[in-house]
């Protein structure tokens, strides 16, 4: 692990290096010219899981909790709702008019739910498109991180925890300082946040060790360690970033400190913990702008988007304050 303040310092200088190295035409990633090119109107889908509570079927079988869709908006952007009972053909349609895709938090299975089925006809058509220099981004938060380990793999590699409802810092890995996309524009004061106050939010009862990540030869060669977390000594990755892809993971809740009003100290309201958030918006956003999806036309783009849907307020009897149902 890294000290707050050996963190700054050494991301301080890696960014100055990173800077340079971009302008050399040997730097590049599998991307090329199309990381020159800027979308200022991004639309980005967020997956549906099922909806696994008997009170909440009458709205409909699936679902979004729309702290995730004003997380993305806050940061100017735009939502499609991917919902779960459309054809191959009309997600080969959605995935060639978004600019990106979360794969939100929640309870369904990795291995058998609908949410999983879809993530990963996503996560193929993102990796086809950027080995194509079509850039795409996907982003996993929670159960969204734990699904890309499995995406990746092709193997359950998670340990049970006690980790619901912590705020924590994080421990800075020494591969992100040596200069991860995600972090490396982050201002010094926001580092210095998240690396030694309880900003993240935690609520899951699952995690991917480093253990399990480092002995596994598919996620080791695929994605960068960022952050950790010890829990009960069994010290788990956190954040994550692919070497060669726009695609990242994070085990914590960023939309939750500005969104979700739960009494819970594992969600931080204090400004610090907001603009953490906000930065985190900026940077996933600030990804998508990077693809040149759009849709067909400005009618079917309308129609697409979440605008169409009314969220439902379940603050009393929910985590989430509203949420999105779909049929």
């Amino acid at each position: 692990m890294v000290s707050p303040m050996g963190l700054l310092a050494v991301l301080g200088c890696c960014s100055l290096l990173l800077s340079l190295f971009s302008c050399s035409p040997v730097a590049s990633f599998v991307w090329g010219s199309r990381l020159r090119a800027k979308n200022d109107r991004p639309i980005l889908g967020v997956l549906a899981q099922e909806s696994k509570y008997n009170k909440f079927q009458k709205f409909g079988s699936s679902y979004i909790a729309a702290s995730y869709v004003k997380f993305l908006e806050s940061a100017g952007a735009r939502v499609v709702p991917i919902r779960l009972k459309l054809s191959d053909e009309e997600y080969d349609k959605i995935f060639q008019s978004i600019n990106g895709i979360l794969y939100p938090g929640g309870g369904a299975s990795l291995v058998t739910s609908e949410y999983s089925r879809v993530a990963k006809i996503f996560y193929n058509k993102a990796i086809e498109a950027n080995d194509k220099g079509d850039y795409f981004l996907v982003w996993g938060t929670c159960l969204g991180h734990e699904l890309l380990s499995y995406l990746t793999s092709g193997k359950v590699l998670l340990s049970r925890t006690n980790t619901d409802g912590f705020a924590l810092p994080l421990n800075f890995t020494t591969e992100a300082v040596k200069g991860s996309r995600l972090f490396k524009n982050f201002p010094d004061d926001i580092l210095q946040t998240l690396a030694t106050k309880p900003v993240t939010s935690n609520f899951h009862h699952w995690s991917l060790s480093k253990q399990n990540f480092t002995e596994n030869k598919e996620l080791r060669s695929f994605y960068k360690i960022l952050t950790t977390n010890t829990y009960g000594g069994l010290e788990c990755i956190s954040t994550m970033e692919a070497y060669e892809y726009p695609i990242y993971g994070v085990q914590w809740h960023p939309e939750k400190s500005q969104f979700e009003w739960k009494d819970s100290p594992g969600i931080p309201h204090f400004p610090s913990a907001v603009r953490v958030a906000y930065y985190m918006a900026d940077f996933l956003v600030n990804e998508a702008r990077k693809s040149l999806h759009r849709f067909p036309s400005k009618d079917e783009e309308l129609k697409a988007l979440i605008y169409n849907y009314a969220p439902v307020f379940t603050g009393a009897s929910s985590v989430f304050q509203q949420i999105y149902f779909f049929d």
